[in-house]
């Protein structure tokens, strides 16, 4: 019996996101047509055993959370439950201040997966991995350069058998190419350290108030307080990806990740890319020549991809109740939300348009005129 835990945050969370989270909560932003963490269900409900998912964040549950939970529930036949922070409580602090619903039943292990990455999700490798050699802390890991690798978590690992021997997160100084994915897979066994920061900041707490009601005691951050802590201790290890994945902090990373997916959906999901039909809109093909393609691992946005997940142009998604002039021309990479209109003539590319947005050609032909 396995678990899955999504990370979603809170709407004090994704600041770089605004304004585009003002509308709708982060979690729920369309990416690829979808919202944001479908795509973290999506390769959740696949994995064989997968009996709850759980999201964990602050946000109040609010009407699109709830209307979105009940359609995945029925999509997906499977319990897909929200569970609401009291204060938000990092990384870490949900995941122990909910153990016992986590722990429910009895799983094998569970995963953990931050809302705010794009990736192709390769839980059942690492589930294989964990079963091969099961530790408390499987990490999932992907590569960049020197420069890069300062915005994230790094992690320095036994090349033979890949136990992590380090973890900083966004160091000052090169530490490691080896970047920290925001994907886990965790034993049961894992939350035990985490009661260990918790019964430490509530002493740490009660030192500096009296009245031993440090509401700071249930902040835990994984990264900082667990993972930096346990390196080295055999706890820790880490399986190393080379298939997509990018963070998705501000509006140019989500729309790298549309891409990223739509390119998936030529393996994954075919129906929901549009097609050349007699009288809709004219979709773009790929005209992608070699050299112009990025190096491995080249920064679009502060997101990486490896070479063979470039080849991106020409995928276009249609919401069924959007409404596309004949005259229009799509492509590559756009998104189309629900309730949209598109005029005669309107080109588009690299973009992606949120429900009931109108767009027209300005008399130029080189503008678009877009309204709500």
């Amino acid at each position: 019996m396995l678990k899955a835990v999504i990370l979603i945050g809170g709407p004090q969370k994704g600041t770089r996101f605004r304004p585009l989270s003002f509308e709708v909560p982060k979690p729920l932003f369309p990416v690829a047509g979808v919202p944001m963490i479908q795509h973290h269900i999506e390769a959740c409900a696949q994995v064989a055993g997968m009996q709850e998912i759980l999201l964990i964040g602050f946000y109040q549950p609010d009407e699109p959370l709830t209307r979105f939970l009940e359609a995945a529930q029925q999509e997906f036949n499977l319990p897909i439950r929200y569970l609401q922070e009291f204060a938000p409580l990092g990384t870490g602090g949900g995941l122990y201040h909910f153990r016992d619903q986590i722990l429910a039943g009895g799983p094998e292990a569970f995963f953990v997966l931050n809302a705010d990455v794009c990736s192709d999700f390769p839980l059942s490798t690492m589930l294989d991995v964990h079963r091969h050699q099961p530790h408390p802390f499987l990490l999932l890991g992907t590569t960049a350069n020197r420069t890069q690798s300062l915005n994230y978590g790094c992690i320095v690992e036994n090349p033979q058998t890949h136990e992590v021997l380090h973890y900083v997160e966004k160091p000052s100084t090169f530490v490691s190419d080896i970047i920290n994915c925001g994907i886990y897979l965790f034993s049961p066994e894992a939350l035990k350290p985490l009661r260990d920061v918790f019964q430490r900041n509530q002493q740490d707490g009660q030192l500096e108030d009296s009245s031993g009601l440090w509401p700071g005691a249930g902040t835990i951050r994984l990264e900082q307080d667990v993972f930096s802590a346990l390196a080295g201790q055999g706890q820790i290890y880490v399986h190393l990806t080379d298939g997509i994945w990018s963070q998705i902090k501000s509006a140019g990373s989500a729309l790298y990740a549309s891409r990223l997916y739509l390119s998936q959906y030529q393996l994954t999901h075919p129906e929901r890319l549009a097609k050349h039909t007699p009288g809709g809109p004219r979709i773009r093909d790929p005209e992608v020549k070699s050299q112009s393609l990025p190096s491995l691992n080249q920064m679009w946005f502060g997101v990486f991809a490896p070479r063979s997940s470039l080849l991106l142009l020409g995928n276009v998604y249609i919401h069924p109740t959007a409404k596309v002039a004949p005259s229009a021309v799509l492509g590559p990479n756009v998104s189309i939300g629900e309730g949209v209109t598109m005029g005669e003539g309107v080109r588009l590319r690299e973009s992606i348009v949120l429900h009931g947005a109108t767009l027209q050609a300005a008399a130029s032909g080189s503008l678009l005129r877009c309204s709500y």
